[in-house]
């Protein structure tokens, strides 16, 4: 393999159409997710201690299985999905599954932050629970969440290196079939590198998102029922 920058390239591209796919879907099940686990808690916007219980022990259970082993165990599944166990699409199957539960669970420390005494002024003016948590419990949690995600789309970085790594392309699969195998250790520390660009970039987008929002609320602090 004489040409190491453009398999890089080829191979970030790849990683980077994982993880970004992944982050979407993830996003789009673990943020309801989580607000279900805040509002059907006891003492919640809608109790159901039942259904609470369920979801946390599922999130629980989740996020104790590998990832390795879970890429094996839902090889049905992703074969279901996509068609195929090989490549970079059938590798968003098993990434998305591993993080819904970690998403679900930032999302609930999240909206926990939030001070509870601006929750109980929105009930005592009549809110409805939908119109609290569009209006108060996710615009409060803005920065916790933006940090959040950022933490769980790293995470999903990773674990497209290790799913590339068994044959999901991307980064890992580089780094072992041509860095490992083949003894390349500039084609191995050629990937290192271009993952810990990734991660910083990712963190210092986040924090930076983060530190935006914080002050757009911080500024402008509406009331839950103002229109």
């Amino acid at each position: 393999m004489g040409d190491l920058p453009r398999a890089l390239g080829v191979a970030t591209l790849e990683t980077l159409y994982m993880t970004s796919v992944a982050s979407v879907l993830v996003a789009l099940a673990g943020l309801p997710l989580g607000v279900l686990l805040v509002v059907t808690d006891r003492g919640g916007l809608w109790p159901v201690p039942a259904l609470n219980r369920t979801l946390g022990t599922l999130v629980n259970v989740g996020r104790s299985i590998p990832f390795i082993i879970l890429m094996v165990a839902i090889v049905p599944l992703t074969r279901l999905v996509v068609g195929t166990t090989i490549g970079t699409t059938a590798a968003i199957v098993p990434l998305v599954v591993a993080a819904i539960p970690f998403m679900g669970r930032v999302v609930e420390q999240a909206l926990r932050e939030v001070d509870a005494g601006r929750v109980e002024a929105a009930v005592a003016m009549g809110s409805t629970p939908l119109r609290i948590i569009l209006r108060v419990l996710l615009p409060e949690s803005l920065p916790s969440l933006v940090r959040g995600a950022a933490l769980v789309v790293i995470s999903l970085l990773g674990y497209s290196a290790m799913a590339g790594a068994v044959g999901g392309g991307g980064l890992g699969d580089l780094a072992v079939k041509y860095g490992y195998m083949r003894f390349r250790v500039d084609v191995m520390w050629g990937c290192l590198a271009v993952l810990l660009v990734l991660v910083q970039l990712l963190q210092w987008l986040g924090e930076r998102l983060a530190s935006r929002f914080d002050h757009t609320r911080s500024t402008s602090s509406p009331s839950p029922d103002h229109t």
